[in-house]
C-alpha cells in the first residue's frame, strides 16, 4: 500500500520514483517546489459531532510538503478564514531570511482575511522531518502539516533503507470552537478546558465514540521495514507513542540523525519530530498504535488514549488489535534515560559541531506569576515567565522594527540571568513574585557562542516546558534534576555528541544547558511550545547582529509582506 500522504500529491508509482531518487547517484538542479496554501473554513466532524475548523486546502491535518535538500520553496498563503494568520515552518533555519519563518508581531504582521502572502525560502543543508503550523493564537490545533525533505541525489539515508514511509501528525481536538476555549481562559485567568482527545492523523481512534471512520490504519507486509515520521502536533501534551509488539529503532530527530537506538515506545513534546524504523516481523494480525501524555507535574491534562492500528496484509479487520503497552503517565524515570540515549550520529559526513568555547552565558529561569484582573474568576490573571519577566506581544512586528531600526517596539536589555538568585527548585513561591510584562529581546553578537541554561522554577509549580529556538539548531550539552551547578554540572557535560535539535524539553524541577553558534542575523523567537504557557507570556526573542560580510546580514523584506 502506497504512503497515505504521499499518495496525496503523487501515485503510488510516483511517489516510489520519488523515494529512491535518494539513492541514486547524478548531479541534479535545485528545484522550484510550488504550494498554494488556501486557509479556509471546513465543518469537521469527530466524537459524535461536527463543528467549523481552519483548515489548509479544506484538509485536517493539512497537505505534506515534499522538498529535497537544497530546493527553493513558495508557498502563496492565501487567507479565506475570519481570523488573522501566519504560518511557521518549523524547524527550518531560514539563513538570513526571518521574513519567511511566520510567527505572527514577531517575523511578520499577520495575513488579514482576504489578503495573501507567499513564503519564499531555500532548504539549505536539512534533510529529514519537520512540520508547519499556524503561528497565531490557538489556530495551529487544526492548521497543521508534515514537512518530508529527502536528501540530496546521491546521499543515501545512514541507515537500513526502508520499503516505505510513513507520516504520523499526533495532535488533539476540542469539542468546541479552539479560539473561544483559549478566549475563555484568558476572561477567567485561569487555564482554558482541556482537550477531548488526542489524534493521530486528525483521528482519535476506536478507543473513542463515533470513530468507526475516523481510525488511522496503516497496513504493513511481513518482512518489510518502515520508517514513521513523528511529529507532535498537540498544543499542550508531551506524548509517549509506542506500537503494540514491535520496537522502534530511533534514527532521527527535529530532522537531524541519531546513533540509532532501540526502544519499545518514544517520548515526544510538542513541536519536536522523530524518526523510527519499525519492522513488520511479528505474527501476522492487528496491532494498537497508541498515544497518551506524559505528565509528571501536579497539573490536570488529558489524559485520554488516541490509538490507530498497524495492520498486516491479508488479515481480516474482524480480527482484535493487540493492546499497546505505554510507559506510566508520570513516568519521570522513563523520559529522563530515553533523553540521555538521544545523541548526534557525529560522523565524518554528518558531524556534530559542537561550540567548544563560549562568548557568553545565559541563565535563564522558567516560572510563573500572577497579574492583577478584576474581572477574572480570583482577581488575577496567569502569567508565564522568562527571568521573572512575561513578554508582552507587540502591534508591530520585532523584525520589522530591527530591520528599520524603528523607536518604542521593544528594548535590547533582556537580562542574561534573573535579578536574583534563589532556591529555583525549593518549596513553592506563591507570594510577593514581582513578575513584570514587557516586550524586552536579548541582542546578540553575529557570529558568537552562547550558551543558555534553562531552569526550572517552583514559581507557583514547576512543569515541563519544551522550549523551541527559531532560526536555529542547538545542541543539549547537559541536563538534571534541581537547581543546576555552574561550578560542578558543566564538567560533566557532552560536548562530543549531544543531540542537535530545535525542540528541546526542559524536566520538571530541573534544567537543560544548550549551545549555538549565532551565525543567522534577525530576529528569532525562542518560547516554549505548549500553546497555553506561550499564551501567557513564557516567550523571548533574540536579535542577532548582521555580520561584516556580504552575505551576513538580513536580506531586505519581500514586496508581498503583509502590513502591520
Amino acid at each position: 500500500m502506497a504512503s497515505r500522504n504521499c499518495s496525496n500529491f503523487f501515485s503510488g508509482l510516483t511517489c516510489f520514483l520519488f523515494l529512491l531518487l535518494g539513492l541514486l547517484s547524478f548531479p541534479a538542479e535545485a528545484a522550484i517546489k510550488k504550494y498554494q496554501f488556501d486557509v479556509q473554513v471546513k465543518n469537521v466532524s469527530r466524537l459524535c459531532h461536527a463543528k467549523p475548523i481552519v483548515t489548509v486546502n479544506g484538509r485536517f491535518p493539512g497537505p505534506t510538503i515534499y522538498v529535497r535538500e537544497g530546493d527553493r520553496v513558495l508557498v502563496n498563503v492565501t487567507n479565506h478564514a475570519q481570523y488573522n494568520m501566519s504560518i511557521h515552518w518549523h524547524g527550518l533555519k531560514q539563513y538570513r531570511n526571518g521574513w519567511a519563518d511566520g510567527p505572527a508581531y514577531i517575523t511578520q504582521c499577520p495575513i488579514k482575511t482576504g489578503n495573501s502572502y507567499t513564503y519564499d525560502f531555500n532548504v539549505t543543508g536539512q534533510r529529514g522531518t519537520l512540520w508547519w503550523h499556524a503561528h497565531i493564537f490557538w489556530l495551529r490545533a487544526t492548521v497543521y502539516g508534515a514537512i518530508v525533505i529527502m536528501p540530496k541525489p546521491g546521499s543515501p539515508f545512514p541507515f537500513p533503507q526502508p520499503n516505505r514511509e510513513e507520516v504520523i501528525l499526533l495532535g488533539e481536538w476540542w469539542h468546541t470552537d479552539v479560539e473561544e476555549v483559549e478566549k475563555q481562559g484568558q476572561k477567567m485567568g485561569l487555564p482554558p478546558n482541556m482537550s477531548d482527545a488526542h489524534t493521530i492523523n486528525g483521528k482519535p481512534g476506536p478507543l473513542f465514540p463515533c470513530s468507526e471512520k475516523h481510525t488511522f490504519a496503516m497496513e504493513v507486509e511481513s518482512g518489510k521495514t518502515y520508517l514513521l515520521r513523528i511529529i507532535n502536533a498537540a498544543l499542550n501534551d508531551e506524548l509517549f507513542f509506542a506500537i503494540a509488539g514491535h520496537n522502534f529503532t530511533v534514527v532521527e530527530v527535529d530532522a537531524v540523525y541519531t546513533k540509532p537506538f532501540t526502544t519499545e515506545a518514544i517520548l515526544i513534546a510538542p513541536g519536536q519530530t522523530t524518526n523510527v524504523l519499525v519492522q513488520a516481523n511479528q505474527k501476522p494480525g492487528r496491532y494498537f498504535m497508541a498515544a497518551r501524555p506524559f505528565n509528571d507535574a501536579p497539573i490536570p491534562v488529558d489524559n485520554k488514549t488516541a490509538t490507530g492500528i498497524l495492520q498486516y496484509k491479508g488479515i481480516p479487520n474482524s480480527l482484535l488489535p493487540t493492546l499497546a503497552q505505554l510507559p506510566a503517565s508520570n513516568d519521570s524515570e522513563f523520559a529522563l534515560n530515553y533523553n540521555k540515549k538521544l545523541r548526534s550520529l557525529n560522523s565524518p559526513k554528518f558531524p556534530a559541531d559542537v561550540p567548544q568555547k563560549v562568548d557568553r552565558k545565559l541563565f535563564y529561569t522558567i516560572g510563573f506569576g500572577k497579574d492583577s484582573c478584576p474581572t477574572c474568576v480570583n482577581g488575577t490573571r496567569l502569567l508565564a515567565t522568562l527571568n521573572n519577566i512575561s513578554f508582552v506581544m507587540p502591534q508591530t512586528a520585532l523584525l520589522q522594527a530591527h530591520y528599520f531600526n524603528l523607536k518604542g517596539v521593544f528594548k535590547a536589555d533582556f537580562p542574561d540571568k534573573p535579578p536574583k538568585p534563589f532556591n529555583y527548585t525549593g518549596a513553592p513561591l506563591t507570594a510577593s513574585l514581582g513578575t513584570s510584562r514587557a516586550t524586552r529581546l536579548s541582542k546578540i553578537a553575529f557570529n558568537s557562542t552562547i550558551e543558555l541554561v534553562l531552569q526550572d522554577t517552583n514559581l507557583l509549580t514547576v512543569e515541563s516546558h519544551p522550549f523551541h529556538l527559531h532560526g536555529y539548531n542547538f545542541f543539549v550539552v547537559g541536563t538534571g534534576i534541581g537547581n543546576f551547578d555552574p561550578v560542578k554540572y558543566p564538567a560533566n557535560y557532552n560536548l562530543v555528541d549531544p543531540i542537535e535539535r530545535n525542540t528541546a524539553a526542559v524536566p520538571t524541577g530541573g534544567w537543560t544547558a544548550i549551545r549555538f553558534r549565532a551565525d543567522n542575523p534577525g530576529v528569532w523567537f525562542m518560547h516554549c511550545h505548549l500553546e497555553l504557557h506561550t499564551g501567557w507570556g513564557l516567550k523571548t526573542a533574540f536579535a542577532v547582529e548582521d555580520g561584516p560580510g556580504p552575505d551576513q546580514s538580513v536580506l531586505p523584506p519581500p514586496t508581498d509582506l503583509p502590513p502591520c
